[in-house]
């Protein structure tokens, strides 16, 4: 396993377990895999037999089932697609299957989430808006994912937030998802982030003065940007997220720095490092007031010097927490981390 990428992505079993596949899932069919251009057509396979299971039972009339299996499709057609670039028409085909088994199966599991489209720079972002049961006016968590990551993703941690009492919405912005097609990544993430609260104000029975923004990986800084710019943003969790990105840029996987030069619509890696220079949060952490949550690992890749930055120059109350000898998104190896996180917004939006 002298491939990089290959060597990289098999590292995800405690990913792909906190996002909804099995520890059996991932290492079936990650184990036979020898070579990087096996990855998407061996995820595409274990896809493929979830959606025919799937399908075959929502034929016999078990939509809780077939739920299950085709969430489950959903995220095979994502881990084999969301950093594989050798055919990037095949890996969007994958992900548009993603997309669409994801889709397929909220609508049969549960009436509690809803597929959004919201109006942004003369076109639409998209999302899935999740409300706690019975809920009217509840407080709303914008979720923002990472440089890898997609709303498919994250419908465990949306659940998380549901059943404390937060409605959530978990949108793809430019460079990710459904928008990374058509919308580049931009290190002023605040103008979509801003975008998805009026219209969550707007059209989606959200509570307007219990607002608040939670992001991961790439998705941690641009949280911090979005609570900078936008007063109506009352608490901040930023996990694992840089304080610079281009400082950070010798330290980041290939397949990463790939992944955002493609997502940034860039063709050179000069060209993506100059672009990097627009991601940071110099002059700009100091305007963050709301309460705000840094969490990271000891072993990130993104040092986690840079979260105690953003903590040392916040402007208003901070808690700073730094995991011990853990990696990349700590709360994925730990749920104790995940439940701190869901409590600490509980806390702050006035639901527990």
């Amino acid at each position: 396993m002298s491939d990089p990428g290959l060597a990289f992505c098999k590292r995800w079993l405690h990913r792909a377990v906190s996002a909804g596949l099995s520890a059996a899932d991932f290492l079936e069919v990650t184990e036979p895999v020898e070579r990087w251009e096996q990855w998407l057509p061996a995820w595409q396979a274990r896809a493929a037999a979830y959606e025919s299971a799937g399908n075959q039972a929502l034929e016999r009339g078990h939509r809780s089932s077939a739920g299950q299996l085709l969430r489950r499709a959903a995220l095979c057609y994502h881990f084999g697609s969301n950093l594989w670039f050798l055919d990037r028409a095949a890996s969007r085909a994958a992900h548009e299957a993603s997309v669409r088994a994801n889709n397929e199966a909220l609508a049969l599991l549960d009436g509690e989430v809803e597929r959004v489209a919201i109006p942004f720079a003369g076109g639409h972002l998209h999302g899935n808006l999740r409300r706690p049961a019975g809920a009217r006016r509840p407080p709303l968590v914008v979720m923002i994912n990472g440089i890898d990551s997609t709303k498919e993703e994250f419908d465990a941690r949306q659940r998380e937030f549901a059943a404390a009492g937060l409605a959530s919405l978990l949108f793809d912005g430019p460079g990710q998802g459904e928008a990374q097609y058509e919308r580049p990544a931009r290190g002023d993430f605040e103008a979509a982030a801003s975008a998805v609260i009026d219209h969550a104000v707007e059209a989606c029975r959200v509570d307007p003065d219990r607002i608040a923004v939670f992001g991961i990986s790439l998705g941690g800084y641009y949280a911090a940007r979005a609570a900078a710019f936008d007063r109506r943003i009352r608490a901040c969790i930023a996990l694992s997220g840089p304080y610079d990105l281009a400082e950070s840029w010798p330290s980041m996987a290939p397949l990463h720095r790939l992944a955002l030069r493609l997502r940034s619509h860039l063709d050179s890696e000069a060209q993506m490092l100059e672009h990097a220079r627009s991601f940071t949060l110099r002059g700009v952490a100091g305007r963050i007031a709301c309460p705000l949550l840094v969490m990271t690992g000891t072993l990130d890749y993104f040092a986690y010097q840079q979260a105690e930055r953003l903590a040392r120059e916040a402007g208003g109350e901070v808690l700073l927490r730094i995991v011990e000898n853990a990696p990349h998104v700590p709360d994925d190896r730990d749920y104790r981390f995940r439940a701190e996180l869901v409590a600490w917004m509980a806390e702050r939006l006035g639901t527990h």
